[in-house]
Formats: C-alpha cells, sequence, structure tokens
C-alpha cells in the first residue's frame, strides 16, 4: 500500500492582467514563500519540488532552467511538467505519485504563468499542424461555441442560462481577494459583449493572467504533526483523448464517451460516491467558458443530461446553495493557464480547512472535487477529503 498524502501548506499570488513589477521567477517566489509560511517550513523541509507552466506562452525553452532560485530548486530533485490546460492538475498528481511512491516525505508543487511576457495566441495558433489544421484551428473560442451551439439545440438552453452562469461566477470572484477579474456584471452585460464566436461572447471567456500558486505535499506521518489541519488528496484519476488530425481525415472529433465520464466513473467506483451532488460538497471544476458550466455538471454526473441549466437557474451552484461551484469564481475570473489547475486544488483544500474566507460555502465542507482540462479533452481529477 503506497504512503497517504495530504496537503499541508498552500500559497498563491494576487492575479492580474500585468504583472511589470516582477518578473518570472520573482512570482513564482512570491507563491512558494507564502506556501511554506502557510506550512511553517522552510525551504530546506522540501524533499522535492515539481513545477509546471505552458514554455510556449511565454516565448522560454524549458523556463525551469530559468526559475531555480525563485522555486527554491537548487540541487534538489524534480520535475518540470507541461500538459497543456491540464498543467497544474498535472502537477499535483506528480507531486502525489512523489509521496506515494515511498520516496520522499515532503513535494513542493508549483503552477505559474506570466502571460504578459508574450502573446499566447500566436502560440496557440502556431502549435497547429501548418498545411492541413492551422487554417481550420479557431482556438479555445471554437471548441466552447461548438459546445454551446450544442447544449442549446439538443436541450433547450438558452443564451440567458450562460450568461446568469458567468454573473454568479463573476459574484463569486469579487469575494476573493486573489482573482483576477472581480467584475459586478448583469445577465445583460453578458448578452451585449462583444461576439467572438456565436454563442460564445467576450465575457463568456476566461481572462489571460498573471499569476503563481504553490501547494506543499507531505505524507501521512508529516501531515499529521503539520502546522495546520492536513487536507487528504483521497484519490486521483486522469484521462487523456489526443486530437485526431491526419491529411484528409477530422479535426478535434468528438466521441459518444468522453473523457471526463470515464475518469468521473472510475474515480466514483473506487470511493463508493453514488450520487455526486450529495457525496461532494464543493466543486472547483476547470470551466474555460461559462458555456463549459452545463456539460461539464452533466458529464461528472451531478446532474442528469440536459438538467444542468435548469439548476443554474435556480442558482443551486451559488457560494449558499446546494451545490456549490466554482466558489473562488473559477477559471472564467482568473486564468494563469499553468497555474489554473492547481489553483482549482488549492481553493478547494482552502474550503476543506474552512479558510476560503468571504468565498467560504455555508453548507458543511467535508469532501470536494478539484478538476484541469485541456483542449485535447485531456482531464485530471482530484478527490480531497477533510479525513482519511
Amino acid at each position: 500500500m503506497g504512503e497517504r498524502v495530504a496537503i499541508i501548506g498552500i500559497g498563491q499570488t494576487d492575479h492580474r492582467y500585468l504583472r511589470s513589477d516582477i518578473n518570472h521567477e520573482e512570482m513564482i517566489y512570491e507563491a512558494v514563500r507564502k506556501a511554506l509560511e502557510d506550512a511553517d517550513l522552510t525551504i530546506r523541509d522540501i524533499d522535492t519540488i515539481i513545477i509546471d507552466n505552458m514554455d510556449l506562452f511565454e516565448g522560454h525553452y524549458l523556463s525551469d532552467a530559468m526559475s531555480v532560485d525563485g522555486a527554491g530548486m537548487y540541487l534538489k530533485p524534480g520535475l518540470k511538467m507541461n500538459t497543456g490546460g491540464t498543467s497544474g492538475g498535472t502537477a499535483v498528481v506528480t507531486g502525489w505519485h512523489h509521496i506515494a511512491s515511498g520516496l520522499f516525505e515532503t513535494a513542493l508543487v508549483i503552477g505559474w504563468e506570466k502571460q504578459d511576457a508574450a502573446p499566447s495566441i500566436s502560440a496557440l495558433v502556431t502549435a497547429r499542424e501548418p498545411l492541413y489544421d492551422r487554417g481550420m484551428g479557431a482556438g479555445a473560442v471554437g471548441i466552447f461555441a461548438t459546445m454551446g451551439l450544442k447544449y442549446m439545440r439538443e436541450y433547450g438552453c438558452r443564451e440567458e442560462h450562460a450568461a446568469l452562469a458567468r454573473v454568479i461566477m463573476a459574484d463569486n470572484a469579487r469575494r476573493n481577494p486573489h482573482a483576477h477579474l472581480k467584475l459586478d456584471l448583469t445577465i445583460e452585460d453578458v448578452l451585449k459583449s462583444r461576439v467572438l464566436v456565436w454563442p460564445v461572447r467576450l465575457l463568456h471567456m476566461s481572462p489571460t493572467s498573471c499569476g503563481a500558486a504553490a501547494l506543499i505535499l507531505s505524507n501521512e506521518n508529516k501531515s499529521r504533526r503539520a502546522a495546520k489541519p492536513p487536507v487528504w488528496i483521497k484519490d486521483i484519476e486522469t484521462a487523456h483523448r489526443e486530437q485526431s488530425v491526419w491529411r484528409g481525415g477530422c479535426v478535434e472529433p468528438n466521441p459518444k464517451v468522453t473523457a471526463i465520464e470515464v475518469a468521473a466513473s472510475k474515480l466514483y467506483r473506487r470511493n463508493n460516491i453514488t450520487k455526486p451532488s450529495r457525496d461532494i460538497d464543493v466543486w472547483e471544476l476547470y470551466t474555460p467558458s461559462s458555456w463549459a458550466l452545463f456539460p461539464w455538471m452533466e458529464l461528472f454526473s451531478i446532474c442528469e443530461k440536459g438538467e444542468a441549466w435548469r439548476l443554474v437557474e435556480k442558482e443551486v451552484i451559488r457560494i449558499e446553495g446546494e451545490i456549490p461551484i466554482e466558489p473562488s469564481g473559477g477559471v472564467v475570473s482568473t486564468n494563469p493557464i499553468g497555474a489554473s489547475g492547481l489553483i482549482r486544488v488549492a481553493e478547494a483544500a482552502l474550503q476543506l480547512r474552512g479558510e476560503a474566507g468571504e468565498r467560504q460555502v455555508t453548507k458543511k465542507a467535508e469532501t470536494a472535487i478539484a478538476t484541469a482540462w485541456g483542449a485535447c479533452h485531456w482531464i485530471v481529477i482530484l478527490y480531497l477529503s477533510k479525513h482519511l
């Protein structure tokens, strides 16, 4: 049996559009210092360090080599991760494996992105195959436009429902001191924002953010002696589905069974989660557009197919609601991409500690699901609990 793993330290920067006041290494150091202080540890107490970002977005190659001092990595073992949008979640899972294996007792996991360093859209466009694929690539906006149109056609959802979902996330973000966008929105504001690819509008989408977050993981022995109550990572699951692109073939096929459904069903079975909306108290889903919330809720079995927009209409996903989703404001409010998945885990852990401040959910929070998602429909799921 592997070592049990818990989160014992949490730190994140405030997230902004521009951080011209610091370089990326100083930004990373800010999150690392906060995590160490939260755990009442020093960098000497850390056995291994896992770091992630999407290198192309800063225009740097092997950026971990330029982050040694800020991350505290000097002469320590570790890994640099990059799995696209899931990078932050992948980094936490990698840290979990390092501790669960018994090789290390403590791991520092860092996610970061400084998107004011280079135009990230250029990296996304040029990542596509140049002759047969690049001209058809519409990026994340195209993915969520297709998703939104399909959902409206099949289930009768209207634009107003996606706008309401965005308003709820904005309301949550205004309670979060670290959030990038703290907008006071109405449904009308969202519906009047510029169309990107219909039905997706500017306010439906996540921003480009600069920021970093860090977690300290440890084994059971050290976690039980930690400065603060540990939050246990009870289980993890990852499922990948690559893009399918070939000459004369198709781009981004939409399978009947998604990676989310495969990963979620495995994790639920292992942990006897028979009704997720009842058994999970808090959800921090990686939702880059408010249009994604509806299919996500259904693919994670929070509700039946076609019911998500009705639950949003009843506003049960609010901080005070029966099924609180994105109490932090979510990815649509804060999106330093390399850190976004890790932030979901950090925010879920703060909820279980009861340390989320004004964004603390009102129901008793003992279990949480945190996820990371990538444009190739990869998914990373972490199941957190206050108890072993």
